[in-house]
């Protein structure tokens, strides 16, 4: 089969192959409407699809970006990327996205795919164990947009959640309501996940402030297979959480795993209440407290950062992190301690 050429649409369309080629490139502002039409249905009637590799490198623009995700099953994920999506659209891009499984490896390798493929810039949602990679992009002029998570050096811009103030907001609402009894639940820290060190922080940081000594055998941090388990030791003890704060989604599902599996009523035997929002929450059989992310903002934000940076062609030596204002969604699962103790 013959391989339709941009000559092939022109002598169809009666025009000229760089009134085709200003065509597919978006520059018709001042072509009749008649030629653009024309244009048009000849792309159709012949099935002519650009050779946008050709036009990258002879432009040294691909209009590509990747977005490389810690992990794609988190809620607060998945809203990014729709968001990071919609701004392409709008600004003509096109994108990848990859799933890094919070490993570092598998990171640096879709670093190194998504360079071969030519995009012109990267949103990454940093593991541990790169800065050298990330030091290097940095040298070679290589626009990059970090999201969620910070790196040792703000050598980039980074776009994420204030998870002190997220934390602090939580456990006040505990507070608020009678709860000083409180517990947490989290990922495991061991690689320093920035989000959930910072949010554990803000939670002990705000007990301390309102004169309790936060309990640490009451705080999880463990991989999810491992948090029912440790949950599980917390309540074989005297004494026990009468509250718990979740640091996000995935430590949600697993507690709320948990407290099903001992027959415990949420709102009436144990608070709860988590960061990021989603709308299983809202229509949980008691519906859960949230401490939402903007992650729309986000995602918008983060990709006109990165178009702005392409754009430019220079990048600075560093950048200021930009913090996200948390919101507090109000639901049942968080009662005042003496209705609760009354209800029973």
């Amino acid at each position: 089969m013959k391989k339709i050429t941009m000559q092939d649409v022109a002598e169809k369309a009666g025009v000229s192959k760089s009134t085709v080629s200003q065509y597919i490139n978006n520059r018709y502002e001042f072509m009749a409407e008649s030629t653009r039409i024309r244009i048009q249905e000849a792309i159709r009637e012949l099935g002519y699809i650009p050779n946008f590799v050709a036009k990258s490198l002879k432009q040294k623009k691909s209009s590509t970006i990747g977005v490389i995700v810690a992990n794609i099953l988190h809620t607060f994920s998945t809203e990014i990327i729709r968001a990071i999506e919609d701004a392409c659209e709008l600004s003509q891009f096109h994108m990848f996205v990859c799933n890094a499984d919070d490993n570092p490896e598998k990171e640096r390798a879709y670093i190194n795919m998504l360079l071969a493929k030519q995009v012109d810039g990267l949103i990454i949602f940093p593991t541990a164990d790169n800065m050298c990679l990330y030091e290097e992009l940095k040298r070679s002029n290589f626009p990059v947009v970090f999201v969620d998570r910070k790196v040792e050096q703000p050598i980039y811009p980074t776009l994420m959640l204030n998870n002190e103030r997220a934390a602090e907001i939580a456990v006040r609402e505990l507070l608020k309501k009678g709860h000083n009894k409180i517990g947490a639940v989290s990922m495991s820290i061991t690689q320093k996940v920035s989000p959930r060190v910072e949010r554990i922080t803000g939670f002990k940081k705000t007990l301390a402030e309102n004169g309790i000594t936060p309990n640490d055998s009451w705080i999880t941090t463990a991989n999810p297979k491992e948090i029912g388990p440790a949950l599980q030791e917390i309540w074989e003890q005297e004494d026990r959480p009468e509250a718990f704060f979740a640091t996000n989604d995935l430590s949600l599902i697993e507690l709320l795993k948990f407290l099903r599996k001992k027959k415990l009523q949420i709102g009436e035997d144990v608070s709860v209440i988590a960061v990021d929002d989603s709308d299983f929450l809202e229509i949980a059989a008691t519906p859960i407290s949230a401490i939402k992310q903007p992650t729309f903002q986000i995602g918008k934000d983060a990709a006109e950062t990165l178009f702005n940076l392409i754009t430019e062609g220079k990048l600075e030596d560093s950048y200021d992190i930009r913090r996200y204002d948390p919101v507090l969604i109000e639901r049942e699962s968080v009662q005042v301690l003496g209705e609760k103790n009354n209800a029973r």
